[in-house]
């Protein structure tokens, strides 16, 4: 069975070496020395004052939309994992969606303003598959309207946009360490900002809203566990590995692809990619259709991320149309790709999709 992904696990005496200083402290939760040490380690990494590591990727966008208070509209993408525009919602507010750049798959910004109201408090834009969103547009835009940015980074770990990390950028930006992500911590996520005001408030919702033995504001149990930070601790020095790995697979792909009509997203100037995912958009849905069971008979599962286009979601009424991310979503397909592939299994697959569609 080859999935779109594999979880990487370290050597079981790298994470057992770990298990030791758990044992040794018995302390397995709240602000344990790992999960301080681990952050710490994020904060050099990725630039950021202030990192907070959360029990999943969604919990940190849900503790985002609530320290900065917002209620009423939030502009977002309608590509991107559901639980962007699940956070919005399980937090009262209202998604209003934005149709994507063809070459991107991110944040059309040319289409934002458009889409402005008296109710528009926040920009939540996702870096899909890894690439940058137009910030210097969407920051341009927020900046003229008074609003707040929210990036959900859960696809950009290991991406560079000008020097910077990805995740540095916006009032709050928010990381995925899912098991299937590039860099993982089995489950978790993280919240980062530099704003010191916004940071105390992610503190007390993360855990409570205690002060101590006292409890000081509204919070929920957003923490994780020095058992999910032990794993991280494992990964960290790995990731640029990891990143050299799948940038050797893309390469292999984009050649066995080459004789086939495909759409790839564009990476903009002045980024060094993480090479999380490897997307391709085929001429129809058909095409993908045909491709996926063809796959599926040599036991290939690919994906359709993201399928469908957010604004289609059965719960969501009202939404306007976004013809460009409805059109992508039916004809997506993110191939294989992991640390642990191999090349032979990428001339595998590619020969599949190529005679599949002959």
């Amino acid at each position: 069975m080859i999935n779109v992904t594999k979880t990487y696990l370290p050597p079981l005496e790298e994470y057992e070496a770990y298990l030791k200083k758990i044992w040794k402290t018995n302390w397995v939760s709240n602000n344990g020395p790992l999960v301080v040490e681990l952050e710490a380690e994020l904060k050099k990494k990725l630039g950021s004052k202030h990192v907070f590591f959360t029990g999943n990727g969604t919990i940190a966008i849900q503790i985002a939309i609530k320290a900065l208070g917002l209620t009423k509209e939030i502009i977002t993408t309608p590509y991107s994992y559901v639980a962007t525009t699940t956070s919005v919602l399980w937090e009262n507010c209202t998604p209003v969606f934005v149709d994507i750049d063809p070459y991107t798959c991110c944040i059309n910004p040319r289409l934002i303003e458009e889409k402005i109201t008296p109710d528009t408090e926040a920009i939540l834009a996702t870096h899909v598959y890894g690439i940058p969103c137009a910030i210097e547009e969407i920051e341009k835009i927020a900046k003229k309207h008074k609003l707040k940015v929210i990036y959900d980074a859960a696809h950009a770990f290991g991406t560079i946009y000008k020097n910077r990390a990805l995740a540095s950028y916006g009032t709050i930006s928010t990381l995925s360490f899912h098991a299937t992500k590039l860099f993982h911590t089995i489950e978790g996520g993280a919240i980062l900002t530099d704003d010191d005001e916004l940071a105390a408030k992610i503190s007390l919702y993360r855990s409570f809203g205690h002060v101590g033995d006292e409890y000081f504001s509204i919070g929920i149990n957003g923490k994780n566990s020095e058992f999910h930070a032990a794993m991280g601790l494992c990964l960290l020095g790995k990731v640029s590995d990891f990143i050299e790995r799948r940038k050797q697979l893309f390469a292999e792909y984009d050649h066995a692809l080459k004789s086939i009509d495909l759409i790839r997203p564009t990476v903009p100037g002045g980024t060094i990619f993480n090479f999380a995912y490897y997307p391709v958009i085929f001429k129809s849905e058909a095409d993908v259709l045909k491709v996926k069971a063809a796959l599926a008979q040599q036991a290939i599962n690919p994906r359709r991320y993201f399928y469908p286009s957010l604004n289609k979601l059965p719960y969501i009424t009202g939404a306007d149309s976004c013809p460009v991310s409805e059109d992508y979503a039916k004809r997506v397909l993110c191939l294989p790709l992991y640390y642990e592939l191999a090349s032979e299994d990428v001339t595998r697959i590619s020969n599949i999709i190529v005679k599949s569609l002959v």
